[in-house]
């Protein structure tokens, strides 16, 4: 049963054996800015917790659900190791994401299954983003993408492309399920179920990005020619926004890129056999083909040395973003017309979600306990993680006061749940809330989104 306090709702723990082997307890070992770090990613009744070479993904719920520990078939003579997870979760399936530090993206099954392995790029895997669309303006959010992050690099898969490749692989592995004689070459192939289609930008142009995101996408003319708009922060430029087509007319800097990157591995593999005199390996898979760079248009950047971005959160619809800086500010940009809106000082290592809130909800609606907010109710909020405060601050948006300021232990981390794919916009609306994971206790918390 949750306990509630004035600010904060207890949902269940996560304390067990199985995260020794992330450093659990070791005080703070959760911290953000911890010397090994942590990746987490949370989902509803169930996080994923990761290190270098290992995936947990351990029920919050329910106590006696089984913990699946997954081990990635990693390169050890290039020390790859996983640099990012997230939930994919469709209205029928749910896997686990993983990116790694050579760029290949993997999926996983709850049972730890590998369902798909797909290089994405020559690079470390920064971030993967999901993030919902608008079909139009009368339609709740009905599809969405997952954007992975490279530093100077963006790729983009669609949501629907994913979903239908997971289907597959479901349905194939129930029928394989009741045969007696199984294709062993189809279970050994983790792409038995095609290449998954991807755009691909090269997003470098004012130095390598630390994280960045795909903000909108919009259709320009009477050509039916679609573009996004992203924005990516960075060690050199603190803020840029690009431009992407997804024609298939190619950048200079793309082409070449795309065409030089494999002739030059293909080289390099070709000599040291030549030098070493290895045996061929009749087993081996070819290597997968690249995908061509797409037109990136640079739009704007903000250059303020010794200032560097650090992290990007984006809200709901996109249309403002919060960056935290290496000078312990945080910038809310408004990603439509690339303009600072507001700026908040002394909040280093600072980490941000957006949230929605009910803001005085009894002077605006009867207090039927029947009635269930819709979206309109709700206003728009910035909650802010300051570890070396040791607080969690709540900001209205975009000029609005600050709502509430509650302390939290030094080993906490601010976590939000990842978009689901397939959101009806007949089902009961669910706001965007925040949560916060203490790492010394494994005690997991909502923050209470009604605020009198």
């Amino acid at each position: 049963m949750s306990r509630r306090s004035h600010h904060l709702t207890e949902l269940g723990c996560i304390a067990c054996e199985d995260l020794a082997e992330f450093g659990a307890g070791k005080e703070g070992w959760l911290a953000p800015d911890a010397v090994t770090t942590v990746l987490c990613a949370l989902d509803a009744h169930s996080i994923a917790i990761a290190n270098q070479s290992l995936v947990l993904i351990l029920g919050w719920s329910d106590p006696d659900e089984q913990r699946v520990k997954i081990r990635p078939d990693l390169s050890p003579i290039e020390a790859e190791r996983i640099t990012a997870i997230e939930w994919l979760v469709f209205d029928d399936v749910k896997v686990i994401a993983v990116g790694t530090s050579r760029g290949f993206l993997l999926l996983y099954s709850l049972r730890g299954d590998l369902i798909h392995r797909q290089m994405v790029y020559h690079g470390k895997i920064i971030k993967l983003r999901v993030r919902g669309t608008k079909k139009d303006l009368m339609q709740d959010i009905s599809s969405g993408d997952v954007c992975v992050v490279m530093p100077g690099v963006i790729a983009r898969f669609d949501g629907s492309d994913i979903q239908s490749m997971l289907q597959r692989w479901f349905q194939d592995t129930h029928s394989r399920f009741w045969d007696e004689k199984p294709n062993k070459d189809q279970e050994d192939d983790e792409n038995s179920h095609g290449r998954l289609p991807y755009q691909l930008w090269n997003v470098s142009k004012y130095g390598s990005c630390v994280d960045a995101a795909i903000t909108a996408a919009f259709i320009v003319g009477q050509s039916s020619q679609r573009y996004y708009c992203a924005v990516t922060i960075g060690d050199d430029a603190v803020i840029s926004a690009f431009r992407l087509s997804v024609d298939r007319k190619r950048s200079l800097v793309g082409a070449i890129l795309s065409k030089v990157m494999p002739a030059t591995f293909s080289t390099i593999s070709s000599f040291s056999k030549m030098i070493w005199r290895t045996e061929p390996t009749p087993n081996r898979k070819p290597e997968e083909k690249l995908q061509s760079f797409a037109r990136a248009s640079a739009l704007t950047c903000l250059k303020d040395h010794p200032r560097k971005g650090e992290k990007l959160t984006l809200s709901p619809s996109g249309t403002l973003a919060a960056i935290t800086d290496s000078l312990g500010r945080i910038l809310l940009l408004d990603t439509q017309a690339l303009v600072v809106v507001r700026l908040w000082k002394g909040y280093r290592d600072a980490n941000c979600f957006f949230m929605e809130m009910l803001v005085n909800r009894d002077d605006k609606h009867p207090s039927s306990s029947h009635y269930a907010p819709g979206k309109s109710d709700y206003c728009l909020c910035l909650a802010i993680h300051a570890p070396r405060k040791g607080v969690i601050e709540v900001w209205q948006m975009k000029t609005g006061p600050r709502l509430l300021a509650l302390n939290c232990a030094k080993g906490c981390r601010l976590l939000q749940p990842t978009y689901r794919f397939g959101s009806l916009s007949d089902s009961p609306y669910v706001p965007l809330e925040v949560f916060l994971l203490n790492g010394d206790s494994g005690q997991l918390s909502v923050l209470n989104r009604l605020l009198n």
